[in-house]
């Protein structure tokens, strides 16, 4: 599709896919160049994260023209249009978004530093259009059945499906590789009613769409100062206020900006569709305590597989992944009901006799 190895750049660092970015030929060269992303999922992943939308270039397609600064989507039919691509094999039905070209958002401002105030308002903007998205509206195809959608409005049936995900495909799920590890770092299966325990009988609010994952990584600053939003992957329809308490939980906002994106977020959502932001000061801090107990599966999982497993691997990626537990450990002991969190040294010799035994059965 890219005419030529010599354009095509990947691939890109990512978690859920490999990916490539290119200009079809034929497409002018210089600052203002379009270049397009063409990825694949990776294999053998593990999702964390319940996905409702079978296929991000649809849903991104579809919210063309109700978002602001999305990528543009074409199909793999339809590049004969910008440029003679030629047989490009088994790609029918294949979508490209566009490479939004800029520095991320992270690149940009660093966890210590304040973001600036007209990048804060392309966020709420955005939360306002996301509010004003009617779900039901899109003609996209969904994952999963009618049946297993919660009733509009039905924030704590939301959250439950969200905890069951977490329960069923995360924890036991993978148990049978990663159980004991759990269990030595004092993580077990009633760590979940605990964590229910805190999360029932949230104040009703209509759904909306949710982009699920705004982090630092996925907003692109452009040369204008223009704030885009990518990887619609984990986009779902819920409870307005998750997507808020996802966003502040990843972002680590100083805490005086993370009080007024609450801010402005109410007067944005509550302009376009009232109500959604009811009981946000009972449930906001009970929907960031479910995300820092889901980061504790999610990076305990993770860190572990980043290790080298090796006989004779080295120490500081264990260092490194024993910092990144304990930090998840404490935030989420509360949440998870845990007596107490294994020092630092204890996270250590755990991970390293998880990875031993782990290449063992390999």
């Amino acid at each position: 599709m890219s005419g030529s190895e010599r354009v095509l750049v990947g691939p890109l660092k990512g978690y859920h896919h490999e990916t490539y970015v290119f200009p079809l030929p034929g497409e002018a060269e210089g600052p203002g160049q379009v270049r397009w992303k063409c990825r694949e999922p990776r294999g053998a992943l593990l999702w964390f994260d319940r996905r409702c939308f079978r296929s991000e270039e649809e849903l991104v397609r579809a919210l063309s023209g109700h978002i602001s600064r999305i990528p543009d989507v074409i199909d793999v039919g339809d590049v004969g249009d910008v440029g003679d691509v030629g047989d490009v094999g088994g790609c029918g039905g294949f979508g490209l978004q566009r490479f939004i070209e800029g520095r991320t958002l992270g690149a940009c401002h660093t966890f210590s530093d304040p973001i600036p105030g007209r990048l804060i308002a392309q966020i709420v903007q955005l939360f306002g259009e996301l509010a004003g998205v009617d779900p039901d509206a899109l003609s996209v195809e969904r994952r999963c059945v009618p049946a297993d959608r919660p009733p509009d409005g039905d924030s704590t049936a939301f959250l439950e499906r969200l905890v069951l995900f977490t329960e069923e495909q995360v924890y036991l799920r993978n148990a049978p590789r990663f159980g004991e590890l759990f269990h030595a770092l004092g993580i077990e299966r009633q760590c979940f009613e605990k964590l229910r325990e805190g999360l029932a009988d949230l104040t009703p609010r209509p759904f909306s769409l949710l982009h699920g994952d705004l982090h630092r990584e996925n907003f692109i600053v452009d040369r204008y100062g223009q704030l885009w939003t990518i990887d619609w992957e984990l986009a779902m329809v819920g409870d307005p206020l998750y997507d808020l308490a996802t966003h502040l939980y990843l972002m680590r906002y100083r805490p005086d900006q993370a009080q007024e994106v609450t801010r402005r977020w109410c007067e944005a959502v509550e302009e376009v569709r009232p109500g959604s932001s009811e009981g946000w000061e009972r449930d906001l801090p009970r929907l960031l305590d479910y995300k820092k107990a889901q980061s504790v599966f999610t990076d305990v999982i993770r860190s572990a597989l980043t290790l080298d497993t090796k006989p004779a691997f080295p120490w500081w990626p264990l260092h490194r992944g024993g910092r990144k537990i304990e930090e998840v450990l404490t935030r989420a002991r509360g949440p998870l009901g845990l007596e107490d969190v294994p020092t630092h040294r204890r996270i250590v010799e755990a991970l390293r006799d998880w990875a031993r035994a782990d290449a063992a059965h390999a």
